[in-house]
């Protein structure tokens, strides 16, 4: 017992999910084989959810256990904590125990159950998915067996199902280039956002949301830091449709109260949070890195880009930048989103660039190390908006006034932390370390020069215009020369030395071959 106890714990989560994809090769068209995957670790994360409820309430009236007997029976036991009340046939538990023959159908009365009995889930879960592939009894019991092995408490996961969809994802080769921007945003990057612009209450937006990562980290976030995450509205947009159900799944189970709009669109062609503009206390993005084709000709004259210009059309990174920043509260919002790093010094955006620091938009500029993403292998930049850079009482922090600066931190030494023995990630102690060199900036009353040469430095305006308004942090990090600490006089005299040397083993090696080629008796002319 005890061996089989350890060889279950030694299950990685990667295996599980290699033998659900291996079961299902040849055996329907890549996206069903994806979507029904997707639908059974649902179904088993809201069973896992509901049945951790029951015994919580069951705890709650031990004492009582004539009103815990009903108490469980009533769904407002299970909605006020966020979890969906599950009928039978809806429960996991229950479902994995039909014959096999059975199933498809099971599984797929569940899921029209489900969306029948909670708005929320509405156009979430795909219908008749379990019958349209047409699986064989043996090969859905072999899948199903294979996802009850995924246990949040065993795979300390920080949001699980991302991880899930991600590997999915790259395994059916589905969306997974660059242009799509399907791109699983790795949990300490995440941790370093929300860790730096503390979304403890209000309203969260990301505009190209994706599974809803974001969200889930950052709520876990809050409640790690003793906040309440019933005091945080979710706003998001996310313009693929099998992806949109999957983050309005990944919220749901999770009791996360979001606002995703009404069907998949593009935020820049159909923004369905137009009246949150000028609203947003906290945006956590991730757009799609140098997405093409995002421009329409009736965008020409939107308002979004009143006061600046309109953006390439070759590439939408500050066409986000300009979004992000319409949904930003005017007196206090924040934002931190990723980019790739050309957008730190385009030519094409020079004139954008220059407003938003004019403006006194960009408070930070982080460039994180490359290999950090599982689906590309780029170094990116993570940027800090701030429509309030004058100073106040922010978290508990007394914030001096911080205009015409902007912090800029390079952190692509910080490569040495691998995790899964290929991909890098940020430690918890290099996680404070960046937001201690934060903090410290904005609430520093000292003159002095903010820098540490190879790692950060605080660039006032001057400096800025006279780099034409780049944001690359090496143009104003300083990086120390190894080559100026050598002593040229004595290199020179080493060199020369050296050089002397292999000149007189030259004429030995020379004279040597002269006196072979005689004892020939070939006549060598001697040459000095």
């Amino acid at each position: 017992m005890a061996k089989a106890a350890k060889k279950t714990k030694e299950i990685r989560l990667e295996n599980i999910l290699f033998n659900c994809r291996d079961q299902l090769r040849g055996r329907a068209p890549m996206t069903d084989k994806r979507d029904l995957l997707l639908t059974l670790v649902f179904l088993k994360f809201v069973g896992d959810r509901f049945m951790e409820q029951q015994v919580k309430i069951a705890e709650q009236f031990k004492d009582k256990p004539d009103f815990a007997k009903i108490a469980i029976a009533k769904p407002s036991f299970y909605n006020q904590a966020g979890i969906f009340f599950l009928p039978d046939e809806c429960l996991w538990n229950s479902l994995i125990t039909i014959e096999s023959k059975n199933m498809a159908v099971a599984f797929d009365n569940a899921i029209a159950k489900l969306e029948q009995n909670e708005p929320k889930l509405k156009n979430a879960l795909p219908q008749q998915i379990f019958t349209k592939t047409a699986l064989e009894a043996n090969v859905l019991k072999a899948v199903v067996d294979e996802i009850n092995k995924i246990d949040q408490k065993q795979f300390q996961e920080k949001d699980l199902i991302g991880r899930v969809y991600e590997y999915f994802l790259q395994a059916f080769s589905i969306n997974a280039d660059k242009e799509e921007g399907e791109f699983y945003t790795p949990h300490s990057i995440v941790e370093l956002i929300a860790s730096l612009i503390e979304p403890f209450d209000g309203t969260i937006y990301d505009p190209c949301c994706g599974s809803g990562g974001m969200f889930v980290q950052s709520t876990k976030f809050v409640e790690a830091h003793g906040g309440n995450t019933r005091s945080i509205n979710v706003y998001g947009q996310e313009s693929e449709p099998s992806t949109f159900r999957l983050a309005k799944m990944n919220l749901a189970v999770r009791g996360i109260s979001y606002h995703l709009g009404d069907h998949a669109s593009s935020s820049f062609t159909d923004d369905q949070h137009k009246n949150m503009d000028g609203e947003i206390d906290y945006i956590m993005a991730n757009p799609p890195f140098n997405k093409k084709n995002w421009y329409d000709p009736a965008l020409k004259e939107d308002p979004r880009w009143k006061g600046y210009a309109v953006p390439p059309e070759s590439n939408a990174n500050y066409a986000w930048i300009l979004h992000m920043l319409s949904k930003l509260n005017r007196v206090k919002g924040v934002a931190g989103f990723l980019l790739a790093n050309g957008a730190l010094d385009d030519s094409d955006t020079l004139t954008i660039r220059q407003k938003l620091i004019g403006n006194d938009k960009v408070e930070a500029i982080i460039v994180l190390p490359r290999e950090m993403f599982y689906s590309t292998d780029i170094s990116v930049t993570l940027w800090i908006l701030n429509n309030n850079k004058k100073g106040g009482v922010w978290h508990g922090r007394q914030l001096r006034n911080r205009e015409h600066e902007i912090l800029f931190v390079d952190l692509r030494t910080w490569n040495s932390n691998i995790y899964e023995k290929k991909f890098v990630q940020l430690s918890k102690e290099q996680i404070a370390k960046v937001c201690k060199i934060y903090f410290d900036w904005q609430t520093r009353t000292d003159s002095a020069k903010y820098a540490e040469p190879e790692l950060y430095y605080a660039a006032n305006l001057e400096e800025i215009k006279r780099n034409n308004y780049s944001l690359v942090p090496s143009r104003y990090i300083e990086f120390v020369d190894r080559d100026t600490a050598l002593d040229y006089q004595t290199a020179l005299k080493e060199a020369g030395s050296k050089v002397r040397e292999l000149l007189t083993r030259q004429r030995v090696n020379q004279k040597a071959l002269a006196e072979a080629f005689k004892t020939l008796g070939y006549q060598v002319e001697d040459k000095q």
